[in-house]
């Protein structure tokens, strides 16, 4: 008899990007190569003072602390205080985590929810909310607002999560906003999660090195109302900082939620390796190599955007981080059709749930380089 394999393993959709092999190909048929703007995953440098940091911390032979070494952990509170205007955090409150995507798919179910709870993730994101809640065997619901949920579902909501800068939209909830949700979550005696981890790429009105205002953290006293209670906000240097090959992130909030976290982690054995938990603790002490990258990201942002307007694309949203959300009023399978054509990749809206139809996502992640030669094709249209 043949043994079961079939029965092993969890059942998961497939994971979504296997749908665009069709496309890189027909993007790498161009005849000066494909330039890929599909997904957000940094290109430039590392920044030399972090490199030096994971290299004066490798040797490690002991086993690091799952919580984070009491530097890394005051590091993390001193950035909040400085970058985020979240003054006075616990340094017992904080954790340093393996990349802010793991803690987001095991979130639902360190929380301890079942199949009786909802989790509430926004109507547009990238699936990873959806996986935690399946982990969980919680239910996920597609909502930016509580509002218009019935009165059994919203009973039932546990976990809120927001996206703020939002992947892919770049969309930015106001303080306004924040605090209203707030206040909601902690009528229902759920948990508001705020995966934040674009906050320092905000453009326009959220530029704050151009006059505009900084993106909102939800633990700003005007929106916690000075308690953290309930409330965890989750960040990430793979983008500031160039360290999504570190896995690199934390998450601070409800002191008694953190020691809980921390608990069943230690069980679990999640934990930040020693040299990365120096390297990060550096990285946030270090705030020129933000804003060069940034910068950096500025160019090519304005290099990219009237040469997609030029090639019929509207662009919404795109207020922070990393993307523009662009459509030009068609399935999202055309575009990603008629892109691939000039040798462009570029992310399926449909990609993040059924409100992305008709959209495409646009990667600023690419080199100086990649930029200007997508750049002169979408103008072109050659």
């Amino acid at each position: 008899m043949a043994f079961p394999s079939e029965n092993f393993g969890l059942s998961l959709p497939e994971y979504p990007w296997e749908a665009m092999a069709p496309y890189l190909k027909r993007a790498a048929e161009h005849p000066d190569g494909a330039v890929n703007l599909s997904i957000g995953t940094p290109v430039d440098p590392t920044p030399v003072v972090i490199r030096e940091a994971l290299a004066a911390a490798s040797d490690a032979p002991g086993y690091p602390t799952v919580h984070g070494t009491a530097g890394l952990r005051q590091a993390i509170v001193d950035w909040y205080a400085r970058r985020r205007n979240v003054p006075g955090l616990d340094p017992e409150a904080v954790m340093p985590t393996l990349g802010s995507k793991e803690l987001v798919a095991w979130l639902p179910f360190l929380l301890g929810l079942t199949a009786e709870d909802v989790v509430v993730r926004p109507a547009v994101a990238y699936p990873t909310y959806d996986i935690g809640a399946r982990f969980a065997g919680a239910r996920a619901v597609a909502a930016d607002t509580l509002d218009g949920l019935d009165d059994d579902t919203r009973s039932r909501v546990k976990l809120i999560w927001v996206n703020s800068p939002g992947n892919p939209t770049g969309t930015v909830r106001s303080a306004a906003e924040l605090q209203a949700l707030v206040a909601q979550a902690r009528e229902l005696g759920a948990v508001v999660a705020s995966d934040e981890c674009y906050a320092e790429l905000g453009w326009g009105e959220w530029d704050a090195q151009r006059g505009g205002q900084a993106v909102p953290s939800i633990l700003d006293p005007q929106i916690s109302g000075g308690s953290s209670e309930g409330l965890l906000s989750v960040y990430s240097l793979s983008k500031q900082s160039n360290l999504a090959g570190y896995r690199a992130s934390f998450v601070a909030g409800d002191p008694v939620i953190m020691a809980n976290l921390v608990n069943s982690r230690k069980h679990a054995g999640m934990i930040v390796p020693y040299p990365v938990q120096e390297a990060l603790r550096v990285a946030l002490g270090e705030d020129q190599h933000v804003q060069t990258q940034k910068d950096l990201y500025r160019k090519r942002r304005e290099l990219l955007i009237p040469a997609l307007e030029a090639f019929g694309l509207t662009i919404h949203g795109s207020n922070a981080g990393l993307y523009l959300w662009c459509t030009a009023g068609e399935p999202t399978w055309d575009t990603i059709g008629r892109l691939a054509d000039l040798g462009i990749v570029a992310g399926p809206g449909v990609f993040y749930g059924e409100a992305g139809n008709g959209y495409v996502r646009i990667a600023l992640t690419a080199t100086d380089e990649g930029i200007a030669a997508a750049a002169h094709r979408l103008a072109t249209r050659q």
